[in-house]
C-alpha cells in the first residue's frame, strides 16, 4: 500500500469549506468529493480496515455517484496509486475505467514517488 502523508483535520475542514465539496458515507466508510460544473472528483474514500471486504466501500462509492449526479455532475474522475490494487479493483467493479496515468504523482514519506492511475466513470447510469 502507498504510504503518503495522512490528511489532517485541518485539510478536511479546509476542503469542506469550499463550494461544491461534499461528504457521504456510513459509520465505517466515507467519501469526500467535489463537483465543478458537470464533473465530479472523488478526493478520497476511506473504509475502516475492520470492515473492508463487507460492502461498505461499494455502498459509499455508490453514495458518492448518486450525490455527485444530484449536484449536476455527468462524469466523475479520480487518481489512485498504481500500487493500490484493492482500491483499483473496487473502482473497476463499480464501472470506473482507466483513462490515463500521472507519472510520479504521489510523493511517499521515504522520498520515493509512485505513479497514479487516472480513472473516470459516467454518472448517467
Amino acid at each position: 500500500m502507498t504510504e503518503t502523508k495522512a490528511w489532517s483535520a485541518k485539510d478536511f475542514a479546509d476542503l469542506l469549506g469550499q463550494n461544491g465539496v461534499f461528504v457521504v458515507g456510513e459509520a465505517n466508510s466515507f467519501a469526500l468529493g467535489r463537483v465543478m460544473f458537470d464533473e465530479a472528483e472523488l478526493l478520497t474514500i476511506v473504509t475502516d480496515p475492520a470492515h473492508q471486504k463487507r460492502g461498505s466501500g461499494m455502498r459509499t462509492l455508490a453514495a458518492f455517484h448518486e450525490k455527485a449526479q444530484r449536484l449536476g455532475a455527468a462524469t466523475a474522475f479520480l487518481e489512485v496509486s498504481v500500487e493500490n490494487s484493492a482500491a483499483t479493483a473496487l473502482y473497476r467493479r463499480a464501472g470506473w475505467q482507466e483513462t490515463g496515468k500521472r507519472k510520479a504523482y504521489y510523493h511517499l514519506q521515504d522520498g520515493s514517488v509512485v505513479d497514479a492511475l487516472v480513472m473516470s466513470r459516467s454518472l448517467a447510469d
